[in-house]
């Protein structure tokens, strides 16, 4: 530790931290300049009534750094003396609190960082959340910055309760500890918010990133990732601004195995237009963001109690093989609730082993029905050898999650020892068991803190409300199976200078002919055909054989159904020639092709573009039930064949494709094969592409068919397209 004359002491009955909290050496060589900030050994700090206050959460908190109060006519600073300036420092301090106008912002991170400080925190607001001028001041704060970690500006601070460092201006509900997790957050109210929560979650780091224009989320996620301290990371996302670096760093987390949780702002047209006047940041489109959660394993919540109660179950229990969980309350009401909840997440509630339900019969007697969920009734109550016994029994069950219910009486109007009797018995069995536990309250407020930070003592998560119990679980489950899988998951490409090149102002779409020959030079199967002149189409008919369809083709015509220039079903060279003459007014040029049979399904298949994310695929349910079912998946590019199949067995269209209730099922081997074709030539075209549509593919019992197609590319229409159909 440093000793500089004018380090902070730690408070009266605050001792220094020790074992697994030591802080780490951060100014060591070879910290990164974002570890130096988060775990610093000397602090700067410059303002006034800001500044002071971070010396008072510093010294409350137990630092035992050197504290530098910088200001040009303060003598002293909370009886430590001040500094005139940045030259004026006794060395590059590890970590700065900045809390002086913008444009003076500006002028004291550039002379740290010719000082050589590891980071700064930008207390003023004023620069790109304002518009204007504020851009050009923020982009003069990052370029002033260079390489030293820059956290802000219009943000909060940070607090790191794992080495006691408060960067913070103002009170705040947290304490010393030696593990937890890691919340960042876009938001310094909802910071503070987060640090007074009553839920027994072990909060390690609280980090605000206002305006993110210094280092990103994921920079500050693959650092928390370095801190073997941390167990999970929470995130209070309104946007990213590096889709491909934040899937890297979410992929490294599946691999560490430690849990990632996001609560994304700006899913509602309403809350976007908020997010993007409240930090400047724009929010991607909401699909695209499920779509990079399911990839990279990150749980997805709504709302802020769903992010402290996922946080918390993957704090002590981390990702879960699978999603079989039993529960026990001496409730009816409360089993068939917990019973409910689950299913509607997913969760499996599996009937008991042989074993453990003649284990449970013989502690509890006859009058009680023993299943999962378990009312074991009140008879054992109070007994806390029965209740042991009838928990171990439960336990031994070795399924992925073990609940008790069990809500506290008010502690001012109430006795609770019984309660407290039951518990212990839960607590016993957990011991002898080794069982993932879980104590579930149906209220938030049935569970006394004190109780809470004793179950956490023991490794058994203190769950407050029973929907978000059973969220949290199957979060947990979900993010287990990413963790298996991790090795073979692709990261997200995003937007990058080989995908950036679809600016151009020009643009054209290929005709269907063309789409559909571009797209079958990658693999994509398409009907035999031909593209004729009208006074060819009946004798192109006849060569093929009916029945066949009759589609006008041209580069403008995107919409051939609702411009009536589509016929099928059509049986005679007559029928093919009226239908030619019904559409002369569209075209000159018409497709030609065999009509298909045994058709099981029809599947769309997309290709978009977005600003943030890239090239994202979507496939659903085809044909006329597009709009009428809504029945989609987005993936982002790219993907593999288990994404795909993956996303077609989330598909409510999916028991038609696998054979419903004896239908013959599709070939859904080909399926898949053919849409990864068309990601291939999405990806080789991921310069120019700007959207890509085939809608249907048919799929038959042997073989699929794209029956129509259309690309939007950027850039100058080439003279001439193919004008002949291939063959399937």
């Amino acid at each position: 530790m440093s000793s500089a004359p004018n380090a902070a002491r730690p408070p009266e009955g605050v001792s220094a931290p020790s074992g697994g909290s030591e802080p780490r050496e951060a100014g060591s060589v070879g910290a990164t300049p974002l570890q130096r900030l988060f775990s610093p050994r000397s602090i700067a700090v410059f303002g006034g009534r800001a500044a002071v206050e971070v010396i008072r959460q510093c010294r409350k908190l137990g630092f035992t750094g050197a504290l530098w109060p910088v200001h040009p006519t303060r003598s002293e600073m909370e009886g430590l003396p001040c500094f005139a300036d940045v030259a004026s420092l006794p060395a590059a301090p590890d970590a700065a609190f900045i809390a002086v106008p913008a444009e003076a912002t500006v002028q004291v991170v550039r002379q740290l960082a010719a000082r050589g400080a590891g980071g700064a925190i930008c207390y003023a607001s004023g620069f790109a959340e304002v518009g204007g001028a504020g851009i050009d001041l923020q982009d003069a704060l990052v370029a002033a910055a260079g390489d030293m970690a820059l956290i802000g500006p219009n943000c909060y601070g940070l607090l790191n309760y794992l080495d006691g460092v408060a960067l913070w201006p103002d009170q705040h509900g947290g304490q010393r500890l030696e593990r937890g997790v890691a919340i960042i957050t876009q938001s310094g109210n909802i910071g503070l918010n987060l640090t007074m929560q009553r839920r027994a979650l072990p909060l390690a780091y609280l980090i605000t990133v206002g305006n993110k224009a210094g280092d990103s989320m994921d920079a500050i996620i693959d650092t928390l990732l370095n801190d073997p301290r941390v167990t999970a990371i929470g995130m209070h996302i309104e946007g990213l601004d590096d889709v491909a670096a934040f899937s890297r760093v979410a992929l490294k987390a599946l691999q560490k195995r430690v849990p990632l949780v996001a609560l994304k702002a700006g899913s509602s047209e309403l809350g976007a237009r908020t997010t993007m006047s409240h930090t400047s940041s724009l929010a991607g489109p909401d699909a695209l963001y499920d779509a990079l959660f399911a990839r990279c394993g990150i749980a997805r919540v709504l709302d802020v109690a769903s992010l402290l109660e996922t946080l918390k179950f993957l704090h002590v229990h981390g990702g879960l093989r699978d999603k079989r969980i039993v529960s026990a309350s001496c409730s009816g009401g409360e089993a068939s609730l917990v019973a409910d909840l689950a299913q509607t997440h997913s969760l499996t509630m599996p009937d008991l082993p042989a074993a453990a339900h003649a284990r449970l019969l013989a502690v509890l007697g006859e009058k009680v029905t023993v299943a999962n969920p378990l009312d074991y009734h009140t008879y054992i109550w109070g007994d806390l050898a029965a209740q042991t016994e009838c928990f171990a029994g439960l336990m031994d069950c070795g399924f992925d999650a073990h609940v008790l219910v069990l809500d506290f009486p008010r502690a001012d109007r109430c006795d609770g020892s019984s309660w407290q009797t039951t518990l212990d018995g839960f607590v016993a069995a957990q011991k002898q068991t080794g069982a993932a536990a879980v104590v579930l309250t149906t209220l938030p407020e049935g569970l006394p803190d004190a109780v809470g930070q004793a179950l956490l003592a023991q490794g058994i998560a203190p769950m407050q409300g029973t929907a978000d119990c059973m969220l949290a679980i199957a979060h947990a489950a979900r993010i287990g199976a990413a963790q298996a899988h991790c090795s073979t998951t692709l990261a997200v490409a995003g937007v990058s200078a080989r995908t950036g090149g679809a600016g151009s102002s020009a643009s054209h779409m290929l005709n269907e002919v063309a789409s559909k020959q571009a797209l079958h030079a990658f693999g994509l199967p398409i009907p035999q055909g031909a593209c004729v002149h009208a006074h060819e189409a009946a004798d192109a008919a006849q060569r093929l054989g009916f029945p066949v369809v009759v589609k006008a083709v041209s580069d403008t015509l995107a919409h051939k159904t609702e411009a009536g220039g589509v016929q099928l079903n059509l049986k005679s060279a007559a029928a093919v020639q009226a239908a030619v003459d019904a559409m002369a007014h569209l075209t000159d040029t018409f497709l030609v092709e065999q009509m298909a049979r045994e058709v099981v399904a029809e599947i769309i298949v997309g290709i978009t573009r977005d600003a943030q994310f890239g090239l994202a695929l979507t496939l659903g349910a085809g044909g006329i039930w597009v709009e009428l079912l809504k029945d989609s998946a987005t993936l982002l590019l790219p993907v593999s064949n288990a994404d795909i199949r993956s996303a077609l067995q989330g598909l409510k269209i999916w028991p038609v494709l696998n054979g419903y209730r004896g239908k013959l099922a599709g070939d859904v081997d080909a399926l898949v094969k053919a849409i990864a074709a068309i990601a291939s030539y999405a990806e080789a075209h991921a310069s120019s592409l700007l959207e890509l549509d085939v809608n249907p593919i048919l799929v038959l019992r042997t073989g699929v068919l794209a029956v129509d197609a259309l690309i939007h590319l950027s850039g100058i229409s080439p003279t001439s397209h193919p004008t002949q159909q291939g063959t399937a």
